[in-house]
């Protein structure tokens, strides 16, 4: 921004909308006489509200950088619910600040021969077949750039049902003489949201870098189909004070890799399913009109301090519904099983040719019973609170059933979302294999899984793409043990 006073436009001529705009923005962003170029005192310009999101940072070096980007960034123009650019430039200043080595020449060779190992020990204990094509080692902002557009596609439907349910809720409640101005200003309010929604992935995402150990870490299938990554230096850092070679703990990381690159390539269902589910939670948003004008009527419009203390409130966080509840425990135990299926196949890959494996799998277990990267990303950017300790729970319905049906019976299970273990199995493991091989044997199995497939295939769209398995059944699944109602 120029030094000229705000409303003069330039030359004093007529005034110009986006100096009003700013100075409000200083209003809410930083305290009068505030310089959002120096950390000093950057936590006390921002409004609680603003520090206190999910994902927001604590230490005023990254607040600095924030609230410069987020000043540089509101002057631009776009609609879009988040500004992806800032994102990006935010995650990768954050992945940035404490090391992002790019990666040596012997590094990839390490990371390609581990991952074709690990796929060969695979070969021995899962009837899914080898699918990496590609397998590649990865820097910090090299994870953040081949993750984006996967990113996209997760966040942006929830921070544009944010945006569009709180302009609702406003004009809802405005009068009617003051709609007209209200719908002037959205442009401005998305632009702003958009802003604020971009600071917040960017350093979310920043901090999921310099945490990740591969691409499939999160548990939500983020890199294309035949795909698997390692980040070098995560490894290293997730083996700090271990005390086991390096050697060891990358293999390790790798056959976790390779059996997630395995599921998602070969449940063709599962990535549509976890993104669908997300979709299911985002469209379901709402924001508490009332609330939001008994609060505005209270406001001194006058007042910067008003509005902050009014954000800190949650005047604008969503209410969370019924359904977006069951969308929320389907993502969650859908998680789990991925994270439990990959715990079980790992160990019976790894448990007699790694000396170490008991510990490195305790260590896996123990990180993500802390809240892993999968917890804080939903946690930080769509709003899912997810329960970490389902991890144990998972893995034992997975061994139930190889001990009682081998591995292809545990496997098969993973051919369509109706067969899946549901939630009732994490309580007693035992008595959902036992369902699963109930008296009327394996062919009840096989009839069942024609019968749905069946279904499938006759509510494919013309594109050919598969059906998300919405309202695709009534929610009993045909030998009456195996069905639930998720989508």
């Amino acid at each position: 921004m120029s030094d000229e006073t705000p409303g003069t436009g330039q030359g004093g001529g007529e005034p110009d909308p986006l100096d009003d705009i700013m100075r409000m923005l200083q209003g809410f962003l930083g305290r009068p006489g505030g310089d959002p170029g120096s950390a000093q005192g950057v936590p006390m310009m921002l409004p609680e509200g603003l520090r206190d999101l999910p994902g927001m940072p604590s230490d005023p070096e990254s607040l600095q950088r924030i609230v410069i980007q987020v000043h540089r960034m509101l002057s631009d123009t776009g609609d879009g619910p988040v500004n992806w650019d800032l994102a990006r430039d935010i995650a990768r200043q954050v992945a940035a600040a404490e090391g992002d080595p790019t990666v040596s020449a012997a590094e990839q060779h390490r990371v390609t021969e581990a991952l074709r190992t690990a796929d060969l020990w695979l070969d021995r204990v899962t009837d899914l077949p080898s699918v990496t094509a590609r397998t590649e080692a990865w820097s910090r902002a090299e994870w953040i750039e081949r993750t984006m557009d996967t990113w996209r596609t997760l966040i942006e439907p929830i921070a544009a049902r944010v945006g569009d349910a709180t302009a609702e809720a406003v004009a809802a409640q405005a009068p009617e003489e003051a709609r007209q101005l209200l719908a002037g200003a959205l442009p401005m309010m998305r632009t702003m949201g958009g802003a604020f929604f971009g600071a917040q992935v960017g350093q979310a995402l920043g901090t999921l870098a310099r945490e990740v150990v591969s691409g499939g870490d999160t548990g939500v299938p983020l890199l294309p189909s035949r795909h698997a990554a390692l980040l070098p230096v995560n490894i290293t850092a997730f083996g700090t004070g271990l005390g086991l070679p390096e050697d060891e703990i990358r293999l390790y990381l790798a056959l976790r890799e390779a059996a997630h690159a395995r599921l998602v390539a070969g449940v063709p269902w599962l990535r549509s399913h976890l993104l669908s589910t997300v979709e299911e939670y985002a469209r379901g948003i709402s924001i508490d009109g009332d609330r939001i004008a008994d609060a505005v009527r209270q406001l001194d419009p006058g007042s910067p301090e008003a509005l902050q203390e009014a954000m800190s409130s949650g005047l604008f966080e969503p209410q969370r519904t019924p359904g977006q509840q069951a969308a929320l425990d389907r993502l969650e135990t859908a998680l789990a099983l991925v994270e439990g299926w990959i715990d079980e196949v790992v160990d019976a890959a790894a448990r007699t040719a790694l000396p170490h494996a008991a510990q490195l799998r305790e260590t896996v277990r123990r990180r993500r019973a802390a809240g892993g990267p999968a917890e804080h990303t939903f946690a930080a950017l769509v709003g899912l609170e997810l329960r970490p300790r389902r991890l144990r729970e998972a893995a034992a319905v997975w061994a139930a059933v190889a001990d009682l049906h081998g591995v292809p019976g545990r496997d098969r299970l993973w051919t369509h979302p109706d067969l899946v273990p549901t939630e009732d199995a994490f309580t007693d493991p035992g008595a959902f294999a036992a369902r699963v091989g109930s008296e009327r044997g394996q062919d009840a199995m096989d009839a069942a899984l024609a019968a749905l497939l069946d279904e499938e295939t006759a509510d494919e769209s013309p594109t050919g793409e598969d059906s998300t398995g919405e309202d695709s059944t009534d929610g009993n699944s045909t030998d009456g043990n195996l069905g639930d109602d998720r989508s």
